[in-house]
C-alpha cells in the first residue's frame, strides 16, 4: 500500500530541484519576474528598453539581468554597441517540470492518506 521512493530516487530527485534553486531564487523576485515579463512580449529588449516605464536605473535593470543570465533566463547579444537581451525558456520549463513532479508526490500522498482514513 505505501509506495517509497528508493534513496537513489530520493537522490536524482534531490538533484533535479538543486539545479531549479537559481531559476526559482531569480523568479521570486518582483523586478526580475517585471522584467522576464517584458520579454517573454517582444523578441529582444535593450537595457534602454527594459528601463522604460520602470523608475529603475540602467544600473539596477543591469544587476537584475545579471541574475537572471546566471539562472539562464536571459541570454545577452552584442548588436553594435548595445547588447539586446531575450528569454530563454528551457529553464523555466524545467523549474515547472520539477515542481509538477512535487505535485505529483504530494497528490500521491494525499490519495494514500484518503485511502488509510476512508478504510
Amino acid at each position: 500500500m505505501f509506495r517509497t521512493m528508493s534513496p537513489r530516487q530520493n537522490k536524482s530527485a534531490f538533484r533535479q530541484l538543486r539545479q531549479n534553486v537559481p531559476v526559482f531564487a531569480a523568479l521570486g523576485d518582483d523586478t526580475r519576474l517585471s522584467l522576464l515579463t517584458k520579454l517573454s512580449g517582444l523578441p529582444r529588449l535593450s537595457i534602454a528598453g527594459l528601463t522604460r516605464g520602470s523608475r529603475l536605473t540602467r544600473q539596477a535593470i543591469t544587476k537584475h539581468l545579471r541574475v537572471l543570465q546566471r539562472a539562464g533566463l536571459v541570454r545577452g547579444v552584442r548588436r553594435g554597441r548595445e547588447r539586446l537581451f531575450e528569454l530563454e525558456s528551457q529553464p523555466v520549463a524545467d523549474a515547472r517540470r520539477a515542481l509538477d513532479g512535487i505535485s505529483r508526490k504530494w497528490d500521491e500522498a494525499l490519495a494514500r492518506l484518503k485511502a488509510i482514513v476512508d478504510e
